[in-house]
Parts: structure tokens; C-alpha cells; sequence
């Protein structure tokens, strides 16, 4: 399950790789850059490219129907989506830096803290759209211009209303761990899902590590993806899921599939996820136009509608038959206390979990 390179070392291999640019590592950065408007100049370069390449942990159907609606509004230019787990992406960049090898354009991850480490080793280039400077909250924009949430979700309780009813599913995390529900939990993991190193981090933080020791003799279900708890419960394979991604649940009910989200009482994980363009992308052209895109009004309400995303572009609305974002008690998110604490966070649930 776990990755087999460490971010340890992948990161000190980006280190490695940066020194021999110049102007790149720990140094300081300009102030960012003036906002960016698509331009005829931008689309007509763009096009002339012909591509562009997006690295994502966003579930692939979410992620194929962002890249169908890019390129169907700007034809000529096809964009090509490579899905894995957020910490699997973050490990593949590494080594193709490692290699001198440049093949990503724009990347999006589900563990933030991704963007802290490729903006502090020099991979990111500055860029602002227009839509991020005018509709998007400050906390959400990184003060160099690097990078911005492109989406948000949450990492949810779930389960099966065909094997649970309303009145006995649980409604905490503490529920989890009554032995009624030992052999019938399912959850993923933070070697693979940057979702659940995120919402692992949180619930470590806020609840204790107490909580996952308990948890760990459930005799739980492990699987990779964040996006695999929701399908797992949903074909009966498991009664309740420990976490798992809220796009998803969202998805599966709305095609009317047995599940059920719960808001855990103690608080649910936020999990941001920003897009960064790369400085050396072979496309830049068509990697800036198509995260204007991703940013703009346009975009942002088709992840919401169709993809079951949550969104911080300030003019999008929420579908109603969802819960609000404002009604549900959160827990916070720190993508730079998850950069410091991931690799210890992999190893304690390695051990726990057996995995």
C-alpha cells in the first residue's frame, strides 16, 4: 500500500536537482505577480502548442469531464490526464525531476502540502488568474502566486442504508469503535491518498492518535484511494467507511446508490487542493490557459454540479440538495504541519494498521 520512496527522499532529491539551477531553492521569493486575463495572444499560443498535460489525484470521471469541458472550449488544444493518489504523484514528479525529465504542465494534489515543497525547491512558476485575484479568498492564495485551492472536499464517515439503518450508523468517530462494527469498516490510507494524510493529520490532531490504536483493531479493510471507501461501501463490500472522499459520496447517492454521508460530531477533515503550473512545463502557454480555466466561474460550477467538489470561487453556488459548507463543524486544515509531519505520520499507521 505505502509508497516505497519516502517524501523524505523525494524531497531531498528535488533539493539535489534544484541546485544545480540558479535562482531556485530556499530562496525568497518576489511578490506576485499582476492577475492574468485569457487573452486572443494566450489561446492562439496555446493552440499552438496543441496540449497540455495535468497531473491530478481528483478521481478520474471528475477529472476526464474537466479536461472534455477545456477542450471543448478551446478546440485544437487536448489535455491529458494523469490520475493517481495525491502522495504517488507527488513521488513520480520527484523522480522525473530527479531525471531531468519534464512532462507535467499543471498539477493539482489532494495533500497541500505537495505545493508547499515544489514552491520551495523552485518547480513552480508564478501565475495568477484573474478569477483567483477577484472571487477567491486570501488564505487560499498563495502570497507568491504559486499556487491556489482549485478545489475542496472533505474526508466523511459513511455507510450502507441497505445494512445500516439511520437510528444505529454512527455518528462520531468514537462510534466507529464499538465492536458492533469490527470486520465491517472500510478506510484508506496516507501512504497513497493525499485526502487521508490530510485527514489523518487532523483527526491525530484534534482527536488524538488514541482514536486510530482503537480503530486499528476493527480489523478494518485497507485500500489505497480516498475514492475507494465510498465505492466499497456502496456494492455492500462494507457497512461503514472510516473516511473516504464526500465528491464521491455525493456522486454515488445522486445516482441513487445506497450510501449515506455522516458528519462526524468531533469535526470532519477539510482537505484543500491547489493547482500549481510547473516553471519548466513543456506546454506553459497551454498550461496557464488551462489554469485560467480551471479557476474560472465556469469550471469551478461544473465541479460543484457535476463532480460533487466544493468550491472557494466566490460566485459559485452550492447545489441545495447538499449540505452546506457553512453548516458542517470542520476541522482545520495545515498543509505546512502535514509537510513537516508525513513521514511520521506514515510510519505510526504502518504500524497500527499493520499495512
Amino acid at each position: 500500500m505505502p509508497r516505497r520512496i519516502s517524501r523524505r527522499r523525494v524531497i531531498a532529491g528535488l533539493s539535489a536537482a534544484s541546485l544545480a539551477a540558479p535562482l531556485v531553492g530556499r530562496r525568497a521569493f518576489a511578490a506576485a505577480p499582476e492577475p492574468s486575463r485569457v487573452t486572443p495572444e494566450l489561446i492562439a499560443a496555446a493552440r499552438k502548442e496543441g496540449r497540455v498535460v495535468w497531473y491530478t489525484s481528483i478521481d478520474l470521471p471528475v477529472a476526464e469531464g474537466i479536461a472534455k469541458a477545456f477542450e471543448a472550449k478551446y478546440a485544437g488544444i487536448s489535455m491529458r490526464v494523469e490520475r493517481s493518489g495525491a502522495e504517488r504523484v507527488f513521488q513520480r514528479i520527484g523522480q522525473e525531476h530527479g531525471s531531468n525529465i519534464h512532462a507535467v504542465d499543471l498539477v493539482n494534489s489532494s495533500d497541500a502540502a505537495h505545493l508547499i515543497v515544489w514552491k520551495r525547491d523552485g518547480l513552480l512558476a508564478p501565475y495568477v488568474p484573474e478569477d483567483v485575484a477577484l472571487h477567491y479568498p486570501e488564505e487560499h492564495k498563495d502570497p507568491d502566486g504559486m499556487f491556489a485551492t482549485c478545489r475542496a472536499t472533505l474526508s466523511v464517515v459513511g455507510y450502507n442504508t441497505k445494512q445500516v439503518t439511520p437510528a444505529e450508523a454512527p455518528k462520531s468517530f468514537a462510534d466507529l469503535l464499538d465492536p458492533k462494527w469490527a470486520g465491517k469498516i472500510v478506510k484508506a490510507h496516507p501512504g497513497y491518498s493525499g485526502t487521508i494524510m490530510t485527514a489523518t493529520h487532523q483527526i491525530s490532531r484534534d482527536i488524538g492518535w488514541q482514536f486510530f490504536e482503537k480503530l486499528a483493531q476493527q480489523r478494518v479493510m485497507q485500500v489505497q484511494s480516498a475514492t475507494d471507501p465510498p465505492r466499497k461501501i456502496a456494492a455492500g463490500e462494507r457497512a461503514v467507511m472510516a473516511d473516504g472522499s464526500e465528491y464521491v459520496m455525493f456522486r454515488l447517492k445522486e445516482r441513487n446508490e445506497p450510501v449515506e454521508i455522516v458528519y462526524p460530531t468531533e469535526g470532519t477533515p477539510l482537505v484543500n487542493g491547489p493547482n500549481g503550473v510547473f516553471k519548466n512545463a513543456p506546454n506553459p502557454n497551454a498550461a496557464r490557459l488551462a489554469q485560467s480555466f480551471m479557476f474560472s466561474l465556469e469550471c469551478q460550477q461544473l465541479m460543484v454540479d457535476i463532480g460533487g467538489l466544493r468550491s472557494l470561487h466566490g460566485l459559485v453556488k452550492e447545489k441545495p440538495a447538499r449540505k452546506a459548507l457553512s453548516e458542517i463543524k470542520l476541522m482545520k486544515d495545515d498543509a505546512a504541519a502535514v509537510e513537516q509531519q508525513a513521514e511520521e505520520i506514515k510510519a505510526r499507521y504502518a504500524r497500527l494498521f499493520k499495512v
